[in-house]
């Protein structure tokens, strides 16, 4: 049978999701994480993680008193990586049952008794955290789903003193758009089609 060349003006995409992303530092250094065949779920890719882990590094050093919220947690990556970096604590919010099955799994195979899982709607299960409860929250929703800016400003109270948020979306966060959230950008880079952030809160 004849097999159809690829057009050489058709684009080769390179979007989509990956079916096993790794955790890339710390204890569980390697471990593989599958990624759900699931609408909307786009796992931070490698070498933002690489970056995003060096910046909190060098602004929070001390990672072992950190406590972490990865507020759209899909496969956990974020949330897994910090703990696997040493944070004292991270909750991780989901929605989606068949998501949430993975997480609870993934956690016992690790023995990850520092971490937290949380069922339900991100924005309802953060207006019910406490105030400046969080060193690092991870924003990272669907890039179609309107969420990101409510959950700017649900997460801004959650934060205590010095603390960061991790913004990530398909399009740049600009210096007024940070600020008119009551944030100021503190890193901020693009790979691909993503652009990524790090913000706090402005000063009063």
């Amino acid at each position: 049978m004849k097999r159809h060349r690829r057009s050489a003006s058709r684009p080769v995409r390179h979007d989509r999701a990956p079916h096993v992303v790794r955790i890339i530092g710390g204890a569980w250094k390697r471990t593989p994480i599958a990624v759900a065949d699931s609408p909307g779920l786009r796992p931070t890719p490698d070498r933002v993680r690489e970056t995003l882990f060096n910046w909190i590094a060098h602004l929070r050093p001390d990672l072992a008193a950190l406590r972490g919220l990865d507020l759209f947690a899909g496969t956990g990556v974020l949330g897994f990586e910090l703990a696997s970096r040493g944070a004292a604590h991270v909750t991780l919010v989901e929605r989606d049952a068949r998501l949430l099955a993975r997480l609870h799994a993934l956690r016992g195979k690790l023995g990850a008794t520092q971490i937290a899982i949380a069922s339900g709607d991100a924005l309802a299960v953060a207006a019910r955290l406490a105030d400046c409860s969080f060193d690092i929250v991870f924003v990272d929703p669907p890039y179609d789903a309107g969420l990101l800016a409510p959950a700017l400003d649900a997460v801004r109270r959650l934060l205590a003193p010095d603390g960061l948020v991790y913004a990530e979306s398909g399009e740049p966060i600009g210096a007024a758009q940070a600020a008119a959230h009551g944030y100021e950008i503190v890193r901020a880079d693009r790979a691909g089609r993503v652009f990524f952030h790090l913000l706090r809160r402005r000063p009063s």
